[in-house]
C-alpha cells in the first residue's frame, strides 16, 4: 500500500529531527507514501534497521479549513489512549516546528496486520466476515465507554451540543468549500444539493437524537482498522484527525453507512453502495440490527430510535467530507489519488442523505394524519 512520494517531504531535514529526538528510529531512512490518507499526506518510514514507521502530516498551502487536519489533536488522542484497552499505535513523537518538513507532524508505530479497503472482506471465510465485523463494534463500543477525564482528555471537546456544533462548523466550511475553483477548468466545486433543507431538518429540536456526550473517532469505518494478520480482532485504529468528544451515534452510524447504501440504487451506482450488505447476500455478513445489538450490550445504551436520523445525518456529513476533497482536488492538494471520483460522488450523495430526510418528514406528516 506504500508506493511513490506524491507530496514530497524533506528527507534530510527529517532525519536530522528524528536523529535529535527519536533514538528509537535510526538513519538513514527510506520514506514511501501511502495511498490512503484523504487529507493528511500519511508516509511510511523504513528506518536503517528495517523497522518500519508511520509519518502523518498537515498538507502544505493554504488550506480552506482551520479546523481540519488537525494532527496535534490526533497525535493528543492516540497517546492518551495508549493506557487503555483500545487498541491503537504506538506513539513516537510530535513536531509542531514547520521548519522541519514544511508542516505539522507525527510519527507512530506501524501496524503489521491486515487493512480491508472493502469493507465486505471478500477474501476471508463467511465465519471469520462474522468475526471480524463484530470485533470492529466491540472495539468501537470499549473507545465509546473510556471516560476522557481517565485519560486526562476532558477539554479534548465540549460535553454537550455535539451535533448543533457540527451543523455551524459545517455551514462554514461547505461554504469556503464550494468557492473553491479548479485550477485547470476553472470551474467552482459549488453547493451540495438540498444543504439548506438539510441543516433545518437537522436543527430542529424536536427530531434531534437526545445529547450523549463520548470520546468520538469522527471517522470510524472498516479501512480506517488494522486487523491481525491471522485473527479477527482489532489490533489499531487509524486517522483520528476528526476525533473529539460528541455524541456516540455518529460514530456507529459511520460504521454502519453500508448497510444503508446497499438498498439505495443511486449510492450503488455511483459506487458507493454494494448489495452485499443486503439480509443474505454475502455469507457470515452479519446484519446491521444484530452489530447495532451487539454495541449497545457493550457500550450500554439503546441507539436503535435515533438510528435513522443518525444515518440521514452521517450521509449528510459524508457528502461535506466528499466536497472538501472535491475542493482540495480543485486546488490540487488532495492527498488521495482517488480525488478525483469524489468530486464527481459528491452530489448524488447528497440526495441519498435528502432520501433519508424526506422519509422521516413523510412519517411525521403520516403520524398527524
Amino acid at each position: 500500500m506504500a508506493g511513490a512520494i506524491r507530496q514530497p517531504i524533506d528527507v534530510a531535514s527529517l532525519e536530522r529531527f528524528i536523529h535529535r529526538n527519536v533514538p528509537e528510529i535510526k538513519v538513514p531512512l527510506e520514506v514511501k507514501q501511502f495511498g490512503y490518507g484523504q487529507s493528511n499526506p500519511t508516509y511510511q518510514l523504513i528506518d536503517r534497521d528495517n523497522n518500519k514507521f508511520v509519518l502523518r502530516k498537515k498538507p502544505p498551502g493554504q488550506l480552506l479549513s482551520k479546523t481540519a487536519h488537525k494532527v496535534d489533536r490526533e497525535y493528543r488522542i492516540i497517546h492518551a489512549l495508549e493506557t487503555t484497552n483500545v487498541p491503537v499505535p504506538r506513539t513516537y513523537c510530535l513536531c509542531e516546528d514547520d521548519d522541519v518538513v514544511g508542516t505539522p507532524f507525527y510519527i507512530m508505530e506501524f501496524l503489521d496486520g491486515r487493512i480491508f479497503e472493502d469493507p465486505t472482506m471478500p477474501d476471508v471465510s463467511a465465519a471469520e466476515r462474522t468475526e471480524l465485523w463484530r470485533d470492529a463494534i466491540r472495539t468501537l463500543a470499549k473507545f465509546h465507554c473510556v471516560s476522557p477525564k481517565s485519560v486526562n482528555l476532558e477539554s479534548f471537546g465540549k460535553p454537550s451540543g455535539f451535533y448543533n456544533r457540527q451543523l455551524a462548523t459545517f455551514a462554514t466550511i461547505s461554504a469556503a468549500q464550494a468557492q473553491a475553483v479548479d485550477v485547470d477548468t476553472k470551474q467552482a466545486v459549488g453547493k451540495i444539493p438540498h444543504f439548506d433543507e438539510m441543516v433545518n431538518f437537522f436543527r430542529n429540536p424536536k427530531t434531534q437524537p437526545k445529547d450523549r456526550s463520548t470520546f468520538i473517532h469522527g471517522d470510524y469505518k472498516i479501512d480506517n482498522l488494522v486487523f491481525h494478520k491471522t485473527e479477527p480482532r482489532v489490533i489499531g485504529i487509524l486517522d483520528w484527525e476528526m476525533s473529539t468528544i460528541g455524541h456516540p451515534l455518529s460514530d456507529l452510524v459511520n460504521l454502519l453507512t453500508p448497510f444503508i447504501t446497499a438498498s439505495s440504487p443511486v449510492a450503488r451506482e455511483i459506487g458507493r453502495g454494494s448489495e452485499a450488505f443486503l439480509p443474505g447476500r454475502m455469507p457470515g455478513m452479519p446484519t446491521r440490527e444484530q452489530l447495532t445489538r451487539l454495541y449497545s450490550e457493550i457500550a450500554g445504551w439503546d441507539p436503535s430510535s435515533n438510528m435513522l436520523w443518525g444515518d440521514a445525518f452521517g450521509i449528510f456529513r459524508g457528502s461535506i467530507i466528499m466536497q472538501g476533497i472535491a475542493a482540495r482536488h480543485a486546488l490540487r492538494q488532495a492527498s488521495s489519488a482517488r480525488a478525483r471520483e469524489y468530486a464527481v460522488q459528491m452530489a448524488p450523495f447528497a440526495e441519498v442523505g435528502w432520501s433519508l430526510v424526506q422519509k422521516m418528514l413523510d412519517g411525521e406528516r403520516g403520524s398527524k394524519l
